[in-house]
């Protein structure tokens, strides 16, 4: 079941004193939320009036903001995104989507467990499954990830031998 909402980044302070929020994404390119036309800070329905990259943040300028005190009263506050409103390319998934999937083995079928966390490397990300045991899956399409069906809540992957169990 796919997330109404899901959570992008925290205000972590203000920027300047003409009110632009900054913004800690969460895993994510921060070139992506700057372009977001909406957003849901603290729960409620922010249209933007700006957005832009600076180093790896990003800074909002928003309606009602005008001063450093204002946006100071958002530090600490969610930054989400409703999952209906945007678009990702086919393949791509947030981290919210997958989390909680059922892991089934392509080839018999089996249950292997539950998405646990989605852990980002350099080369790849990487899915922590928890079955019997804990056990990794590179994150790689066609190679390692058959299938994934977020309405079905299932995730299908060809384990190669030793991936989920020992081999002892």
């Amino acid at each position: 079941m796919r997330p109404e909402f899901i959570a992008v980044g925290t205000v972590v302070n203000a920027h300047g004193i003409r009110g632009e929020v900054k913004v800690n994404p969460f895993e994510m390119d921060p070139r992506w939320i700057a372009a977001c036309k909406t957003l849901y800070i603290g729960g409620k329905a922010t249209q933007v009036v700006s957005g832009r990259v600076h180093k790896s943040t990003v800074l909002l300028k928003l309606p009602g903001v005008e001063d450093m005190d204002a946006a100071l009263a958002l530090k600490g506050k969610e930054v989400s995104i409703r999952r209906a409103e945007v678009t990702v390319p086919q393949g791509v998934y947030f981290d919210a989507e997958l989390e909680g999937l059922t892991v089934l083995d392509d080839v018999s079928g089996a249950v292997l467990g539950t998405l646990r966390r989605v852990l980002h490397y350099p080369a790849h990300d990487v899915y922590e499954v928890q079955g019997e045991k804990s056990f990794l899956v590179p994150a790689v399409p066609e190679v390692f990830i058959a299938a994934v069906d977020l309405t079905g809540g299932t995730m299908r992957i060809r384990p190669m031998k030793g991936l989920t169990e020992d081999e002892n």
